[in-house]
């Protein structure tokens, strides 16, 4: 079981340089990926893509990258398809507008795509290639290590307070005969006031109808089997998120059921701590991956 909010971030040391990846998630519905990278390395964002699909299920991942080239290594060199055009528009406005300053050359060199670094051999671009996203792995291993970690501490929230909700099961399973009861005998105190002559025919009708109103062993049966199916779920692999959400609404529509057939306050008050208990759960579960 992993969360989905997690940060992880690696650096590694190459001949000609180093990098470091950074990865950040949290919770989304789907997968949903946003990528910093350098303009050179922009390339690699379908096989980053591909990556982060088979290492994750859902979260919302931002990945950054960060290069350092070893300086003595680099060999600049100025791209003319896009630095031609820029110059046009630079003359032109200068032109317009008297009052515009001269541009620095550096900033120009900064623009994207102006400065570029001499093309390496394809040997030397596959072994880049293959060390940046041999990294990338590293720290998607990271991540998930720490969206276990994550993960696991909800997993132990969720079991306390499934703990919880069973005391108050067995607390509403043991107080149903003596609500039913008490409940029984103020019946049969009313029809005994409004009724000049004592019909017990008309009681044992009352009553049932009064027992079949307050039955809710399958309401409690219910949650029990939600719980079960809860503490199942949780033992699962992969991604569970969705499942987990899907049983938090069940179990909610069972404490429902349970407090509108609240005949005692007692009862009304186990099905008000059951929603909190519930609620509580599910605002975990919008964390699990």
């Amino acid at each position: 079981m992993k969360s989905m909010t997690a940060f992880a971030r690696t650096q590694t040391a190459t001949d000609w340089g180093n990098f470091s990846w950074e990865i950040r998630s949290v919770n989304q519905r789907f997968l949903e990926t946003h990528f910093k990278l350098p303009e050179n390395q922009r390339h690699l964002e379908m096989k980053i893509r591909e990556q982060i699909k088979q290492a994750l299920h859902r979260g919302k991942v931002e990945v950054s990258l960060k290069l350092n080239e070893n300086q003595a290594n680099q060999a600049f060199e100025v791209n003319q398809t896009v630095l031609q055009p820029l110059s046009a528009a630079i003359c032109e406005v200068q032109q317009t507008l008297m009052e515009a300053t001269q541009i620095n050359p550096l900033e120009v060199l900064n623009w994207p795509g102006v400065l570029g670094h001499e093309q390496a051999g394809e040997g030397d671009v596959m072994q880049r290639e293959n060390e940046l996203m041999a990294g990338l792995e590293q720290t998607l291993d990271a991540l998930n290590a720490h969206r276990q970690r994550e993960g696991q501490a909800l997993a132990e929230i969720i079991l306390q307070r499934c703990e919880a909700i069973d005391h108050y099961v067995n607390e509403a399973q043991r107080l149903l005969p003596e609500i039913i009861a008490t409940q029984t005998e103020k019946l049969q105190q009313r029809i005994a006031t409004l009724l000049e002559e004592y019909d017990e025919m008309r009681l044992h009708q009352e009553v049932a109808i009064l027992a079949q109103k307050l039955d809710v062993h399958e309401e409690l049966d219910r949650l029990r089997t939600h719980l079960t199916e809860v503490r199942h779920v949780l033992e699962s692999k992969g991604a569970i998120g969705r499942r987990l959400d899907f049983l938090m609404q069940e179990l909610n529509r069972e404490a429902n059921t349970l407090g509108s057939k609240s005949a005692d306050s007692r009862t009304s008050q186990i099905s008000v701590e059951l929603k909190v208990l519930i609620e509580q759960m599910r605002e975990q579960v919008q964390n699990i991956e």
